[in-house]
């Protein structure tokens, strides 16, 4: 019978080239900026991104070691720690990329037919009779998206599970089907809201930071295993991410950021658009405007330290909508467990660098 070090070793072999999943959008830039600037190589270790299609592929990926690391959203990591419609597969998080973000966009035809806000929206589905299906689109069934979608249609009313239909549609796809008319709106995080804006397509009623301010977005998520079995290599992963998230942070860098996550290898949309919630105010296609430092943060305010706090907000948003089914057990020190704060303040330590206490 082989030994547990043997059977690590098979699993994972001497240092390479780690292979890192990311999704094209604007909160995957510690990712990009990273590997960009060399501080990953700087911190002793080789990578290499990969740009997916989606948020089941890229989670399917991870569990089945094709990819090392992935850009997730938080909720990921307790779903597939829970096995919610995959196999169950322990993953932590020592890392959380961005907080906020997010926002919701609608289609420019309920703004013609006089939806203004939720409120408007629930009015429309009311005088349609049943006439028609609304259908919104949410990245991944277990996520802050779909938790942000839910509150929104419930503050005013609006019964998630009964009077609408939310899917799931990858994040690049979002755009196309509501210019196609097949969805009438979504929750997801730029730059698709403001290609929406910008092609007039689309308007925003809500952000992240109506919703929920500070609300934890992406993180880093590995397999349980890898940040044990490969613990000094998943920590110069952080300790290159917390360096490259201060950069991201940076006002002055904002514009920079903007034309390297157009390049084709990574987001492929316009500058200008990407532009639009990073290095310019964020425009909702109704006249308001958000400073791009507060629509979306990746290092100010302590958003890199992965607590039990940020996770325990998933996890009651998750449970809340029953986005996660009542029968599955959850177990007491999930967010303990998953979301490891103690981690990241070792790679921090060790890499010298001041450490944003969440």
């Amino acid at each position: 019978m082989p030994t547990a070090t043997n059977t690590s070793a098979t699993l994972f072999p001497a240092p390479r080239v780690l292979r890192l999943g990311f999704l094209a959008l604007s909160d995957a830039a510690p990712l990009v900026v990273a590997q960009e600037m060399g501080f990953f190589r700087r911190h002793g270790v080789r990578t290499a991104l990969s740009r997916e299609v989606g948020y089941a592929t890229i989670r399917d990926k991870l569990i089945h070691h094709e990819l090392d690391a992935v850009h997730a959203h938080g909720a990921m990591v307790l779903g597939t720690t829970l096995g919610l419609n995959c196999a169950a597969t322990p993953c932590v998080t020592a890392f959380v990329m961005s907080t906020n973000g997010n926002a919701i966009t609608l289609s420019r035809e309920l703004w013609d037919f006089g939806v203004r806000d939720a409120a408007s929206l629930r009015a429309e589905i009311a005088g349609s009779r049943r006439e028609r299906d609304y259908v919104f689109g949410v990245v991944f069934a277990h996520s802050s998206h779909h938790i942000l979608l839910c509150d929104w249609l419930a503050s005013a009313g609006v019964n998630p599970r009964k009077d609408v239909r939310i899917v799931v549609v990858p994040p690049p796809q979002l755009f196309r089907n509501l210019a196609a008319h097949t969805i009438d709106g979504y929750c997801v995080g730029d730059p698709w809201n403001s290609l929406a804006v910008h092609e007039q397509k689309g308007w925003c009623p809500a952000t992240s930071l109506d919703l929920a301010p500070g609300h934890p977005e992406k993180v880093l998520m590995v397999r349980a295993d890898f940040a044990e079995h490969r613990s000094g290599e998943h920590l110069a992963l952080v300790a290159a991410l917390a360096e490259a998230a201060a950069l991201c942070d940076d006002p002055a860098y904002r514009q920079e950021l903007a034309h390297l996550l157009a390049r084709p290898e990574y987001l492929n949309v316009p500058e200008p658009v990407i532009a639009s919630s990073l290095a310019s105010p964020f425009e909702d296609g109704r006249g308001g405007k958000i400073a791009p430092t507060d629509f979306i943060q990746f290092h100010r305010n302590g958003a890199n330290d992965p607590t039990a706090a940020k996770a325990a907000w998933l996890i009651d948003g998750l449970v809340r909508h029953q986005i996660i089914p009542p029968t599955v057990e959850i177990p007491r020190n999930l967010a303990s467990a998953t979301f490891r704060s103690d981690l990241y303040h070792v790679a921090c330590s060790q890499a010298r660098l001041p450490a944003a206490v969440g």
